[in-house]
């Protein structure tokens, strides 16, 4: 349960002192074991994000096979920005901008509408199967981050049930979790299409199961999954900033490391200010992490 992969710098003292703290009954800081709750963002937070999340390619080409069993499609959006391989939709779409993430899953709705659970994870893992990250030139399962790994580990130990929320795709996440990140399927929650029992077996429906799981959508979905809001929360994006803001914990994984993985800023300037601002853990990949990667 130790964070072997941090260095000894403040941001690590601060998260074993914040365990220390709400471990001792005696501490005005103390949290009963029913009340912890962890949640955190997925892509920049747990794995790679750029220069898409790893499930871009998946939907992009799903759409693009749409258009092409219907070329009238190309007409309208999200598949327009698409098939114009338009900068800035895509743009939009690598920084989950959420009118963007909104148009865009409208066409995976339609895409997948009708399958099955096992249908759909099977085009999943063969996707994670056979596809490389472009930059590192090995599968996205291996570019998970070390230190979160070790986290989770700590966090678990210490009696604190984990939850992964994410607007890019709760079903996606669900094929590798269990193996990838030792959490259990029904601790991702976030994004996801309304399912229904039809001839005997479940069906994906073209509609989304609640709002999507961007911004204010990430507390209402951890609420509606567990009745509590997260103590314990990590992101990396502005569209993590209100379940940050939810939270007693605040943990933001900064992208500052061009040698091992990426410098970013877009998409968190909101976030970034606000954790500078309220002394929020700024987890540094840079000076914070020993090592990056999990493989």
């Amino acid at each position: 349960m130790s964070l072997s992969s941090w260095n000894d710098t403040p941001t690590k003292q601060s998260i074993l002192d914040f365990m220390t703290s709400t471990n001792d009954k005696k501490s005005p800081e103390y949290i009963p074991l029913s009340e912890r709750v962890a949640a955190f963002d997925n892509d920049g937070t747990l794995w790679v994000e750029q220069p898409a999340p790893a499930q871009t390619e998946l939907l992009l080409g799903k759409l693009v096979e749409q258009v092409k069993a219907d070329p009238s499609l190309a007409q309208e959006d999200p598949y327009k920005g698409i098939v114009n391989q338009d900068s800035v939709f895509l743009q939009a779409l690598a920084q989950q901008v959420p009118e963007a993430i909104i148009a865009f899953l409208s066409g995976v709705g339609k895409a997948w509408e009708g399958t099955t659970p096992e249908a759909y994870e099977a085009e999943v893992q063969a996707f994670l199967d056979h596809t490389k990250h472009p930059r590192y030139d090995r599968p996205w399962t291996d570019l998970v981050y070390l230190p979160m790994l070790e986290l989770f580990d700590l966090l678990s130990g210490n009696g604190w049930r984990i939850f992964v929320c994410s607007g890019g795709g709760r079903d996606f996440m669900r094929v590798y979790s269990e193996e990838i990140l030792g959490i259990f399927r029904e601790n991702v929650i976030g994004s996801a299409p309304e399912f229904a029992y039809l001839d005997g077996r479940l069906v994906r429906q073209n509609a989304l199961h609640g709002n999507i799981a961007l911004g204010p959508g990430k507390p209402e979905h951890i609420y509606a999954r567990t009745g509590r809001t997260a103590i314990f929360a990590g992101g990396n994006g502005d569209v993590d900033l209100e379940m940050l803001q939810e939270a007693r914990f605040r943990l933001v994984v900064v992208h500052d490391d061009e040698e091992r993985e990426y410098v970013v800023t877009a998409g968190a300037e909101k976030l970034l200010a606000a954790g500078e601002q309220g002394g929020w853990t700024m987890v540094s990949m840079k000076d914070d992490w020993k090592t990056v990667f999990s493989k």
